[in-house]
């Protein structure tokens, strides 16, 4: 009965499971994955994207792209210069496939409702695989400015083009119920 509980949680769970959507990230809220901002200067801000262990590196990076057009954009400026940017990868194995070995180590405990039970120490399983899980973080300082974007700075981002190039590419959270 345990096993077959345990089974239903793992697999709603695992359906729950999708890439980090384009949100405002809120640690003390649980959601330490999404954009936040840091300002630096009146005209200078660090904008990060954090993903989740499903959310692709692109993503990652377009969705901090288009958080920078968008505060660009709050701010009442026409362009952004992207100063410094960069994207981390975070990777760590994890193991899959946990099964309880065949001498594995166990006690009995008595309970005066069920009487002896066995219980095992959960310390000696072993995985039966590993995989790789890697989350990536982007970070760009952006300087924001009003007017014509230089044609000759590839730096130079024109905000309204940017949000509206990448606006197809935004995976919003569903409303809340």
């Amino acid at each position: 009965m345990r096993i077959a509980m345990l089974a239903a949680v793992a697999g709603l769970l695992a359906a729950c499971a999708t890439a980090t959507p384009y949100q405002p990230a809120a640690p003390s809220a649980g959601a330490a994955y999404g954009f936040s901002e840091q300002q630096i200067e009146s005209n200078r801000v660090r904008i990060t994207f954090r993903g989740n262990s499903l959310t692709d590196r692109e993503t990652v990076e377009t969705y901090m792209l288009y958080r920078a057009a968008e505060v660009t954009l709050e701010r009442g400026h026409d362009y952004f210069i992207v100063a410094d940017r960069s994207t981390e990868e975070h990777s760590r194995l994890q193991g899959t496939g946990f099964d309880r070995p065949r001498f594995a180590f166990d006690y009995w405990y008595f309970s005066p409702r069920r009487g002896w039970s066995p219980w095992y120490d959960p310390f000696w399983d072993t995985p039966d695989s590993y995989r790789e899980v890697t989350r990536y973080e982007a970070v760009a300082e952006i300087a924001m400015f009003t007017g014509q974007k230089p044609a000759d700075n590839p730096d130079a981002f024109d905000a309204r083009e940017v949000q509206s190039n990448l606006q197809g590419r935004i995976v919003r959270p569903p409303p809340a119920s």
